[in-house]
């Protein structure tokens, strides 16, 4: 399906490849994959192990552009019309008086997320059926529909749930049969579900990077594949166009150029699909040019800038019409840059002055925010292991210098099918850990989570004398909250 070349054979010097590559290394960008395509040519296909092409990756939002192509066939189908009222569809969930603007929000405004309100967080509500919560749990409406845009990622969840109702299928069977089996792909892919049985709409697809391209090319040729019409093209034009402005402030966005259903709009008459911690798939049709990227960036103010900055001003800026000459050393340059690709890991010194005396030490905690009660560290040259006890039991997180240590994380973790659940089975997340000494009196243990759900969470220890401080800031979509705060130890 796709045909991998040299950035050259398309149009692009392998020099600019090198430079968009290592201007992410250079700035620690916590990168899993990076595809870029031009037509049905793959000029640059990058993994940071333990990522390959075969890994299924959390797409979080992207997930939403996936229920607007399900709208888009249900329109098809003549099933729904995008001006129907979205609670005509709800009524068996509505219990409460509703406000004049919901009861006029049709299903166009809430793809182009331009609702009432947003609606309540689900995550840790006693309801559990999140269109019940949509529909009750709101508060006043602060607009009238259609008049502005600000994300509704609850409002995204409904539609996906009446995407099911109308089909009868589940998002992804719906999707599937619709889609995915001609273009060949998302042949282990997946969709979470939400305590209710639905599919998470919003938030929880589970494919490979190539899939995510597939996708991406399904789109941007409007619903054709192998001359086959898969889906009308009016409506995928619509949906990728410019239909309401989403700038919020006067700072410019990357991806504050508009917004269609569910679709964002980039620079250079361009689409994407965006999905938090930086899943995003750029498709830009004026150069017939696709860039799909998977990432853990929860928690970094600037990635998203720089990542998408970076590919229009080296990869885009500098792409030609033709193909040009093949440049052997700029290639082989590359090359040696992208084969030794790994995930992001803590960089430091791997001992102190301090290593020793806290080498065994058991430090005891008063009350505190993170039920932190006491803490060890066994230490050797290469790395350790923290033994700490929290208000969940006794664990034990082994960490590398400089390197990750690849291993399971040691609390419970959520069900691997159902989000918001805590697992039944005992599962617990894969993870990454590496660790360092930041400064002589302060070592930090970066664990990065590396499962169907994605987070980190940075551990910085400090020491003083018979002290020590701890501060965890972890950032995760529902999760490891007990490591988000800070305690205060001595010496047992």
């Amino acid at each position: 399906m796709f045909e991998n070349v040299t950035p050259e054979s398309v149009g692009i010097s392998s020099k600019y490849v090198k430079e968009f590559i290592s201007k992410l290394e250079k700035r620690n960008i916590h990168m899993h994959s990076v595809l870029l395509c031009r037509g049905d040519k793959l000029f640059g296909e990058y993994y940071w192990a333990p990522y390959n092409k075969d890994s299924l990756h959390r797409m979080y939002s992207q997930t939403k552009s996936f229920v607007s192509v399900a709208i888009g066939l249900l329109v098809e189908e003549g099933k729904l019309s995008l001006d129907d009222k979205i609670i005509d569809y709800f009524e068996d969930k509505i219990d409460t008086p509703l406000s004049k603007s919901l009861k006029n929000q049709t299903i166009k405004n809430m793809l182009m997320m331009s609702t009432t309100s947003f609606g309540q967080v689900w995550f840790g509500n006693e309801d559990r059926d999140r269109c019940h919560i949509y529909f009750n749990k709101r508060g006043e409406s602060v607009r009238y529909p259609g008049t502005i845009w600000e994300y509704d990622s609850q409002g995204s969840q409904v539609l996906s749930c009446l995407v099911e109702r109308l089909s009868g299928k589940s998002l992804f069977d719906y999707l599937n049969e619709k889609i995915f089996t001609h273009l060949g792909t998302f042949k282990r892919a997946t969709i979470l579900k939400i305590p209710t049985g639905e599919s998470w709409g919003d938030s929880a697809l589970l494919c490979t990077t190539r899939d995510m391209l597939s996708f991406g090319r399904f789109v941007m040729n409007y619903g054709l594949w192998d001359g086959k019409r898969l889906m009308n093209e009016e409506y995928l034009r619509v949906a990728t166009s410019k239909l309401i402005d989403n700038q919020e402030t006067a700072f410019e966005d990357v991806i504050g150029h508009g917004y269609g259903y569910q679709i964002w709009r980039t620079e250079k008459n361009g689409f994407a699909f965006v999905g938090m911690g930086d899943q995003l798939t750029v498709c830009l049709p004026d150069y017939d040019l696709i860039f799909v990227c998977t990432a853990d960036n929860q928690g970094c103010n600037f990635s998203r800038e720089l990542l998408l900055s970076s590919f229009f001003d080296i990869i885009v800026e500098n792409i030609e019409s033709k193909p040009l000459c093949e440049n052997e050393k700029a290639y082989n340059e590359l090359k040696n840059l992208t084969q030794g690709l790994s995930l992001f890991r803590v960089k430091g010194e791997k001992c102190s002055s301090w290593t020793d005396k806290i080498n065994g030490t058991k430090y005891v905690f008063p009350k505190n925010e993170l039920g932190l009660k006491e803490l060890t560290f066994e230490l050797s040259k290469d790395g350790g292991e923290l033994h700490y006890t929290n208000e969940n039991g006794k664990m034990v997180l082994p960490f590398l210098y400089n390197k990750n240590y690849f291993g399971k994380f040691p609390e419970l973790g959520y069900s691997q099918d159902v989000g918001g659940v805590k697992t039944t089975d005992g599962s617990k997340y894969d993870m990454a850990c590496s660790g360092a000494w930041l400064c002589d009196n302060k070592l930090m243990i970066f664990v990065q989570i590396i499962d169907r759900y994605l987070g980190n969470v940075s551990m910085c220890f400090g020491f003083n004398d018979e002290h020590i401080t701890v501060t965890f800031y972890k950032t995760a979509e529902d999760f490891l909250w007990n490591y988000n705060g800070q305690a205060y130890g001595i010496k047992a």
